[in-house]
């Protein structure tokens, strides 16, 4: 009913001033005698105060805008292209003439000034310009078209023309304002002689463009003229429609305006300035009881309360005052009817908001539960761990919802097992996983409690039938008292007096149950609440139940992982190792260490990284770990160990592809090293790896620039190692990029902070693994970490002893005699015998079968170890010798005597070796 107010609000009133009174249907009829309305009424002057007016000005002050920028775009066009042509024109002259033949020739003659001072002149006023001069490169004129100034020089820019370039400029010369265009005159060699210059006076241009300023300026007028008159009428027309309605087309305005005000849903109410009713339509009738002849009484005599006619005859402004009227709550708008020139009295509308109010409460307590669901559905579930989702749900509760919230788990739930399907004869034991309340000193299980409900209580009875209950008063709650007596009359003392009790379900599971409590000071709890705690519970269920299914994928895949990872380290005096694994939190990784014993007191150490997370990279990670170890029983180079690395895991690649496996190995990197303890090298390659870092005996720490080989799975490119000299007491740091990378820092800023946390002297390497965590391990670790710290050690000179052995049979006897008076020196005589033997077949072996310088190497360390170089580079292999067979038995019985032996291989041959246990 805005429309009520506003423009043909006093319409109704207008059918009294005229003579026309609205009879039963709506319908009036002009009295005898009262005059007809006069047309002139309807009829306004297009002054500025009406809309025809208003509209007439601001059209005729766009046309004049719009005439006045097409005048000056005329203008400024008509200039611009003057200039232009100005230029155009003063550039062909100059190069006409610049170009013109045998000018070159006169320019280098005894006298150039008489012979182009006339050509100058006649191609000056055929070419329509009004200036056309010659001038070396000094500037000195030849011509003009003043001879006084032949021989000075010329005014303009010629700096560009010497470099073979055209000027078009404007300048101040002997003619006053000039646009000119300088050339250059160059020879058959293209060097620059001279120039010509030509242009013409700015005010001939201007006086050009003068003439045609009353041609656009008429033509301006006249459009004005024309767009003012076409303005003038479609104004007037404007007026005549807008104001010259006929006596049909207002009989119809009149009717359709009466049948809106009494079909609304709003009640109307007009009065005059003597408080007598002009209008009121059915809502008004119905809403304040008038008798349906109401109009011409007084509203004092109508009825109504003194407060309500009171308002209604004032005529003063009021918006939604509320009013009681019999059983109804009216909302009133109160507005005079002369604010715009019509009749002094008011009208009044009136809104039944007892109807308003019901919906509102209902509106808002729909809108209140959607706010909490959304609350729920945003809060519950941001991250996959069990007791902080119970946390949120509790949370969530208190906020919006409940005084207290608890939640109790099974006990499988917590450790990530499946609980048992079905249903339950009784309430299994249960976990407090989550409180939340408005004060701690609650009298309810406290969080990490472990307890059992009874069977009558609302809670087992909600467990058990997978059902919500709702108490709405504890104290008639008989059933409750079966759990506790003492704590059930605690609970009531605290002040509790309402309760639901939701069961946790999710695919059919039952997890736990949920508690929702409020307290005397809060509305009990109602129908409505009970299936809002439901699809918070739900919610819940749900997210704590993807969370169980994590923490078992999570621990399974860290049990896979650590039965994957080395359970121990070798016995061996090389190095001093220690080592450091944590797996990521979120999801287990494919990192991986090892540290592997190889013949010669020689140890590998091994870090890796499979890309991806989960089971399949924990399973890759020990297929991976598997194979290096089985590479380095060839006592590979750590490139060639790398380059049968990288084809195995193509391989793998492969045949995940095949097979349609999503799951594919995108790459994994890897860092092999080998130290050799009797020379103190170490030959290190790495695949797509983070450098290692060296720690020198003094605290000064160096990443290695080893060189950075492909990622292992890419193929195609050779791994190249390094050797690097390590000395004694230095540390070898290996590690994964989890230590060093970090969505607060890049890589680089990492392997800084590395080198700073160990940039310490005197360090074991355990000090040095919980230094290196304790300033670079990261709040959330979202990565698994691998370090790998090794002290070095050297093995003593006096336990080497090196022979060189000739390539002679009789050599053998005095190689024994040299082994025998090492083992006493060392007294090892026990194992002299067996050394011996082993020794005399190894030489004969190389005497026989080899060339080259044959070198014989004992090593003292926890074991004795007998090594046998030559240049050959075939190995002998074991076989069973036949009973007629002169040779084939000294392998076998090397073997037998050593507790290992083998082959390895190095760029002079190779290395026979063979271990013996010490007594």
């Amino acid at each position: 009913m805005a429309r009520i107010s506003g423009r043909f609000s006093w319409l109704p009133l207008r059918r009294w001033f005229n003579g026309r009174r609205p009879d039963g249907d709506g319908r009036g009829e002009l009295r005898k005698g009262s005059p007809k309305p006069s047309s002139r009424r309807l009829h306004l002057p297009a002054s500025g105060r009406s809309v025809a007016g208003q509209m007439f000005l601001l059209q005729v002050l766009i046309v004049v805008l719009l005439i006045v920028a097409a005048v000056a775009t005329l203008l400024l066009q008509s200039r611009s292209d003057r200039f232009q042509g100005a230029r155009d024109r003063s550039l062909a002259a100059a190069e006409a003439f610049a170009h013109s033949p045998g000018l070159v020739e006169t320019m280098r003659g005894p006298n150039p000034s008489a012979v182009l001072q006339p050509l100058t002149e006649a191609a000056r006023k055929r070419g329509g310009v009004d200036f056309l001069v010659v001038m070396n490169r000094s500037g000195i004129r030849y011509t003009h078209p003043k001879p006084g100034e032949i021989g000075k020089h010329f005014v303009g820019t010629i700096k560009p023309s010497l470099a073979g370039k055209v000027t078009i400029e404007s300048v101040h010369g002997p003619l006053g304002r000039e646009v000119q265009a300088v050339v250059p005159v160059m020879d058959a060699h293209g060097k620059v002689v001279g120039m010509v210059s030509s242009g013409l006076k700015v005010r001939r241009v201007s006086s050009a463009i003068d003439r045609q300023l009353p041609v656009v300026l008429g033509a301006g007028a006249a459009a004005l003229a024309l767009t003012t008159a076409g303005t003038g009428l479609a104004t007037r027309r404007l007026r005549r429609q807008t104001h010259g309605l006929g006596p049909a087309e207002m009989t119809r305005m009149y009717e359709h305006h009466d049948a809106v005000l009494h079909a609304v849903r709003e009640g109307v109410l007009i009065v005059d300035a003597d408080g007598q009713v002009l209008l009121a339509n059915d809502e008004a009738r119905r809403l304040l009881g008038l008798a349906p002849d109401v109009e011409g009484q007084l509203v004092t005599s109508l009825g109504l309360a003194p407060r309500t006619a009171e308002l209604l005859v004032s005529g003063r402004e009021v918006t939604d005052e509320v009013l009681p009227v019999g059983d109804r709550l009216l909302a009133v708008n109160n507005r005079p009817t002369d604010s715009r020139g019509g009749p002094p009295g008011s009208v009044a509308t009136l809104r039944d908001s007892t109807e308003l109010l019901a919906l509102t409460g209902k509106a808002e307590a729909a809108q209140s539960r959607l706010r909490l669901l959304y609350e729920a559905s945003v809060a519950i579930g941001t991250t996959l761990d069990v007791p902080r989702t119970a946390e949120e749900l509790t949370q969530v509760a208190v906020t919006w919802f409940a005084d207290y919230a608890t939640v109790d788990l099974a006990e499988p739930v917590l450790s990530g097992e499946e609980p048992p399907a079905g249903s339950y004869a009784e309430a299994p034991e249960l976990r407090r996983v989550a409180l939340a309340g408005l004060r701690d000193d609650h009298p309810l299980y406290r969080a990490g409690e472990l307890h059992k409900y009874a069977e009558p209580t609302p809670m087992a009875t909600g467990f058990v039938s997978g059902q919500s209950v709702l108490v709405p008063d504890l104290r008639t709650a008989d059933n409750w008292r079966a759990q506790d007596p003492e704590r059930f009359q605690q609970v009531l003392n605290h002040g509790c007096r309402s309760l639901i009790t939701v069961p946790l379900q999710a695919r059919g599971v039952l997890l736990g149950v949920a508690n929702f409590w409020r307290s005397r000071e809060n509305t009990p709890f109602e129908e409505g609440d009970l299936s809002l705690a439901e699809e918070m519970a739900a919610r819940a269920a749900v997210c704590i139940d993807n969370a169980r299914r994590f923490t078992r994928e999570h621990a399974v895949a860290v049990t896979l992982q650590h039965s994957l990872l080395p359970r121990g380290l070798p016995e061996q005096n090389a190095l001093d190792i220690a080592h450091r694994y944590l797996p990521a939190r979120t999801g287990v990784g494919g990192d991986w260490f090892d540290v592997i014993p190889l013949p010669g007191a020689r140890i590998a150490l091994v870090v890796g990284d499979v890309v991806g997370h989960g089971l399949h990279a924990a399973a890759t990670m020990g297929r991976l770990r598997t194979a290096v170890q089985n590479f380095s029983t060839l006592d590979l180079p750590p490139d060639e160990l790398l380059s049968f690395l990288d084809e195995l895991v193509n391989r793998i690649d492969q045949e995940a592809t095949a097979a349609n496996d999503e799951a594919t190995v995108a790459g994994a990197t890897c860092l092999y090293a080998i130290y050799d303890p009797s020379t103190g090298r170490c030959g290190l390659a790495r695949a797509g790896h983070l450098p290692p870092a060296l720690v020198r005996p003094d605290g000064t720490v160096e990443m290695l620039s080893l060189p950075a080989g492909p990622p292992l799975g890419v193929g195609g490119l050779p791994f190249e190692a390094m050797d690097v000299h390590l000395p004694e007491g230095s540390s070898l740091v290996l590690y994964t990029d989890g230590l060093v990378e970090d969505r607060n820092h890049d890589i680089e800023s990492g392997m800084q902070n590395l080198a700073t946390a160990l940039a310490h002297s005197g360090r074991t390497p355990d000090d040095t693994c919980e230094a290196v965590l304790g300033a670079l391990l990261p709040d959330r670790q979202r990565d698994d970490i691998a370090l790998l710290v090794a002290r070095t050690h050297l093995l003593d000179p006096e336990r080497i002893a090196t022979w060189e052995v000739p390539s002679d049979p009789a050599a053998v006897g005095e190689a024994r005699a040299n082994v025998t008076r090492q083992l006493a020196l060392w007294g090892l005589e026990e194992t002299a015998f067996t050394t011996e033997l082993i020794l005399s077949e190894l030489i004969t072996n190389a005497i026989l079968y080899a060339t080259g310088p044959i070198r014989v190497r004992l090593l003292h360390d926890r074991t004795l170890i007998c090594e046998v170089s030559d240049t050959s580079s075939t190995s002998p292999y074991l076989r069973y010798a036949a009973v007629e067979d002169e040779g084939g038995r000294g392998l076998f019985l090397v073997s037998q005597l050593a507790q290992h032996w083998g082959t390895r291989y190095t760029p002079e041959g190779k290395i026979i070796w063979a271990e013996q246990t010490l007594p």
